[in-house]
């Protein structure tokens, strides 16, 4: 079955501009079938888009980007950011591309799952895990997230607290001895953890 995690969704691929309103900002992104929430900017990302913690300059890592719209929502408004685009996806990658071009936008992309083709450490990893895929995957997010972090950087996640998240915040807990939540809204909470 294709699902928005798959590494070549077999979907029909159905393009379609959607619109992004932010706090602060508004603009327009390509998404499509095979990809994650593909007609508009879901709850819990905008969640951590509007509340995530960012330093004035740094490495940033937008994990599992799907059509991009964290990193490029960042890149947007902090220009002394360097950020890097992952996801198992290739239409997500392809995507990603595309819309950063579209904003004239310039930002390294990769095919990667998790980690395995991307180089180097980071300020801050942001992710929406993909919770369907199984606690499991999630937990070796948060675990090889630790090991690709600077001293001092942040893993930043969004979740569903009564659907998972509690889980995701009990394993962050263990792996980073540390976590806050930074926001919690309909549901939802940004958990943070430092590598110290």
């Amino acid at each position: 079955m294709d699902h928005y995690f798959s590494e070549n969704p077999d979907s029909e691929l159905i393009k379609s501009k959607i619109s992004i309103n932010l706090k602060e900002d508004h603009f327009f992104l390509w998404s499509a079938s095979g990809l994650f929430s593909k007609d508009k900017l879901d709850f819990a990302t905008k969640l951590l888009i509007e509340n995530c913690e960012l330093p004035s300059s740094g490495r940033i890592l937008d994990l599992g980007c799907g059509y991009g719209v964290v990193g490029i929502s960042i890149l947007r408004n902090n220009k002394d950011l360097d950020v890097v685009f992952s996801d198992v996806n290739r239409r997500a990658i392809d995507l990603t591309k595309e819309n950063l071009a579209f904003l004239n936008l310039h930002a390294k992309v990769f095919h990667s799952d998790l980690f395995e083709k991307i180089k180097g450490s980071f300020d801050v990893i942001l992710s929406n895990p993909p919770m369907a895929t199984g606690r499991k995957n999630c937990f070796l997010l948060i675990n090889e997230s630790f090991m690709h972090l600077n001293v001092g950087g942040s893993l930043q996640i969004v979740g569903r607290h009564n659907k998972g998240g509690s889980a995701l915040e009990s394993e962050m807990a263990q792996v980073f001895g540390n976590v806050k939540t930074i926001i919690k809204r309909g549901g939802f909470r940004v958990y943070v953890s430092i590598k110290n």
